[in-house]
């Protein structure tokens, strides 16, 4: 098994919150944080491509800010920006580097929230094979 933790980082409070926790983890464990970026655009309209770079570039700057935070608690971590859905981005780069866990964090809304709208959580915890630690922000 890798020694890494994949962590949902998206600069939101509840993303700080996983990161943390994922921070504390990987110097507990000795494990590399890798900071996933999901970006898949919606699939409508002519300015898709613009859409898809904006929230690429949106994505470099929240998971600089990422990097420096996992940093500043004593983590070793890098990014991975992945034009997708963030559940399968997640998925994906855990399946990539047989990751030990996804971090991810969540507003502690009602479960059955989560089931109707599908939340990110949720649907990691449905459908992820990679153990999954939800960190309430």
């Amino acid at each position: 098994m890798a020694n890494e933790i994949v962590v949902g980082y998206d600069g939101s409070d509840c993303s700080k919150a996983a990161l943390d926790a994922a921070a504390k983890l990987a110097t507990e464990l000795k494990s590399k944080l890798v900071l996933v970026f999901g970006y898949e655009p919606y699939r409508v309209g002519g300015e898709i491509q613009d859409h898809r770079k904006a929230l690429e570039e949106r994505g470099e700057v929240v998971t600089s800010e990422g990097m420096e935070r996992a940093k500043g608690k004593g983590a070793e971590a890098e990014v991975a920006l992945v034009d997708r859905e963030s559940v399968d981005a997640l998925m994906s780069v855990a399946d990539a580097r047989d990751a030990r866990m996804i971090v991810v964090g969540t507003y502690g809304e009602h479960p059955l929230k989560g089931a109707i709208l599908g939340s990110t959580p949720y649907k990691l915890v449905q459908l992820s094979e990679t153990p999954v630690l939800v960190v309430r922000g």
